[in-house]
């Protein structure tokens, strides 16, 4: 059986702990403009500006950073030195209702294998981004692990995407709408003082909001009891709680979690900066495994509904 590296982009939530844990040996860093035009490879570390500066200096909204796909030049450097080693790789990238960054990793796999026709390169549509993306690539970790192949771990990955659900408060849609990640009108939740949007995946890969609450106490609760309804099997399961600059709310969630879901572990993390560019500061989420996406999102939205019904008649 060919030995294979899983490699995801820097959409993913994966500094140094992360990627040790789950056996990422590099990442493929996508490009982000800052807001005086100059340009650098998203940095994964937070090496060059920590996560807390890099969501405050967004705070008035007169900030912004824009980003980009990979350079081509720099999906070749991270791939190149596996496949002269013998090893393929699983590429997954973020949601290509997103980005183009994986229409990239394929133009870039396709030259590749003309020099190694040898070699393997499977690049994966994650329909995905943030920790749901390292969610994913945990599960790929785990097959891997068990001895699966390539094939074998790329065709599971390529089925339980579509069962990852986000759900957490954001308290501010501007930058997803002036980034263009969702629509104007899902907007006005963002801008009434004190409501939080609460949002999960659609289908097709884009975040979309499912409904709201009024408070980031409340938030949190109904976001508790969305995952109790939608989750599977919580005792197997490594959930996700990823924050731009909210870290006493994601630490509040863990801990809620923790209680009512009795995961097998939580991981905290701060969004990346390249989802952060567009989410900006105010995102609390967890991501989790539950059955697969609704079309309609009839599913969800009940599942919310519920939530927020039982909230309010506790009080």
């Amino acid at each position: 059986m060919g030995k294979f590296v899983i490699i995801p982009d820097s959409s993913a939530d994966v500094p140094l702990a992360i990627r040790e844990r789950f056996g990422i040996p590099a990442v493929v860093r996508g490009t982000v403009y800052r807001p005086d035009g100059e340009q650098m490879l998203a940095d994964v570390d937070w090496d060059c500006i920590t996560p807390e500066d890099y969501y405050l200096s967004m705070k008035g909204r007169n900030i912004l950073y824009k980003t980009a796909t990979p350079p081509v030049g720099e999906i070749m450097e991270v791939y190149e030195p596996f496949l002269k080693e013998g090893i393929d790789i699983l590429s997954i990238s973020l949601s290509s209702a997103l980005s183009g960054t994986v229409q990239c990793c394929k133009t870039v796999a396709k030259d590749l294998l003309k020099k190694y026709p040898e070699r393997k390169i499977i690049c994966i549509d994650s329909l995905r981004y943030a920790s749901a993306e390292t969610l994913l690539i945990s599960k790929g970790y785990e097959m891997q692990s068990k001895g699966a192949s390539i094939e074998e771990t790329a065709e599971y990955l390529d089925t339980i995407k579509h069962c990852i659900h986000q759900m957490g408060p954001l308290d501010d849609l501007f930058f997803c709408v002036k980034t263009g990640r969702i629509s104007n009108l899902k907007a006005l939740f963002g801008t009434l003082v004190g409501v939080n949007s609460l949002g999960d995946f659609s289908a097709g890969g884009l975040p979309a909001v499912v409904g709201k609450a009024k408070g980031t106490k409340s938030a949190i609760e109904a976001t508790v009891g969305y995952v109790k309804r939608l989750i599977v099997n919580p005792e197997e399961q490594i959930l996700f709680v990823s924050h731009s600059n909210r870290e006493k709310n994601a630490e509040l969630l863990a801990e809620r979690l923790r209680e009512e879901i009795k995961p097998k572990d939580i991981i905290i993390n701060h969004i990346s900066m390249s989802c952060g560019a567009s989410t900006g500061p105010g995102l609390c989420a967890v991501y989790f495994i539950g059955n697969p996406v609704s079309d309609d999102h009839s599913i969800e939205q009940n599942a919310l509904s519920e939530a927020l019904k039982e909230l309010k008649n506790t009080r």
